[in-house]
């Protein structure tokens, strides 16, 4: 079983390349990542609405803990030995600004993608999102 389970949004292709880059990383396989997009996601996994879920992350400790937000991202980078990159946006003051920003982001996370990486929404597995490694995500 997983340390985490992240939520994430599999249309958005910066939410998608992060958790490639995640997985990459993953050695020890204590993530589990799940596409929000999947058409049986709220059948599967009832105890997180997809709404919520594609306003802010979610993720679930294997103890059932719920986390939100950049506190997924701090949990998640720090579980593949990273978390010292996430580090200071979790210190006080700091974070307040941090999780400010990081809504924002959230909100506006496709116009986002489009800016940065010149696509808004992937594209290249239709409504089930972003493809990594040849496998659909959610496909664990």
């Amino acid at each position: 079983m997983s340390e985490l389970t992240l939520y994430y949004d599999g249309l958005c292709p910066l939410c998608a390349r992060e958790i490639d880059h995640l997985s990459r990383l993953d050695k020890a396989g204590r993530l589990a990542f799940v596409d929000i997009q999947q058409e049986d996601f709220a059948e599967r996994y009832p105890h997180i609405d997809p709404q919520a879920a594609s306003t802010i992350l979610h993720a679930n400790t294997a103890g059932g803990e719920l986390l939100l937000g950049l506190d997924v991202t701090y949990r998640a980078w720090s579980l593949v030995g990273r978390g010292f990159w996430i580090a200071p946006l979790r210190w006080p003051v700091v974070r307040w600004f941090a999780d400010k920003a990081y809504l924002w982001f959230a909100r506006n996370r496709y116009k986002v993608s489009g800016w940065l990486t010149g696509q808004q929404r992937c594209d290249t597995c239709g409504p089930q999102g972003c493809s990594i490694d040849g496998k659909k995500q959610g496909d664990n």
